[in-house]
């Protein structure tokens, strides 16, 4: 992590970067499973910032964010979406105490054509939010569906543009399905999870990092 968050800018201000107001004021869905979107979530005058500092990623796949250097605005956002206030209010939407479950993070900056198949994710996940940063996103492809089995793409409840400050949580489980069309190219996101327990962090960092120093060896991979 490079630098720290600023005090002078309200973009690198830990409790300024995301609107949690919008966050409690959303409704819960519930059609195909429980999730919520919302953008916007990241304000509109802390973007500029976080864009600068976002970790620089040239392959594609999951990297830690430990493993990644990035300036202080986007340190700040991460601060701020692992604290308390954010875990209070997630507890309150899904229903769900958190106490004694852990938070992991994760970074992409690009997509593959093979990225967007159709999963659920891991059972050691009890929440997954999805973080957009990407400044526009003018195609069709690439963007995430809900869906109602794992049969189709087409078999779609909704579709969320990666935007930036669009946010997309839902709570894990095995019809928890969903995926995107294929995509080459910059895609930004920042990937939250709270888990069952401290060991599930390190297996799943001790995974990415494996995988992403095999993709610094092998780009093409």
């Amino acid at each position: 992590m490079i630098g720290t968050p600023a005090t002078s800018s309200p973009a690198t201000v830990p409790g300024r970067a995301i609107d949690l107001d919008a966050f409690r004021a959303t409704p819960l869905s519930h059609d195909p499973f429980d999730h919520l979107i919302i953008p916007g979530f990241v304000r509109a005058e802390a973007r500029e910032a976080i864009h600068r500092d976002f970790p620089e990623i040239e392959q594609a796949g999951s990297f830690p964010s430990r493993e990644l250097n990035f300036g202080p605005a986007f340190a700040a956002l991460l601060e701020e979406i692992q604290g308390p206030a954010m875990t209070a209010a997630f507890e309150e939407k899904f229903g769900i105490d958190l106490t004694g479950h852990p938070t992991m993070v994760t970074v992409r900056g690009r997509a593959k054509a093979q990225d967007g198949q159709i999963h659920v994710d891991s059972k050691s996940k009890i929440i997954t939010v999805l973080l957009y940063m990407n400044p526009s996103w003018e195609t069709s492809d690439g963007r995430l569906r809900l869906l109602r089995g794992p049969e189709s793409l087409d078999n779609a409840v909704t579709e969320i543009p990666p935007a930036e400050g669009t946010l997309l949580a839902f709570l894990n489980g095995p019809n928890a399905w969903h995926g995107h069309t294929s995509f080459v190219g910059p895609r930004r996101v920042i990937q939250l999870n709270w888990v069952q327990d401290d060991g599930v962090v390190k297996r799943e960092q001790f995974r990415h990092a494996l995988s992403a120093k095999m993709k610094r060896l092998n780009p093409f991979r």
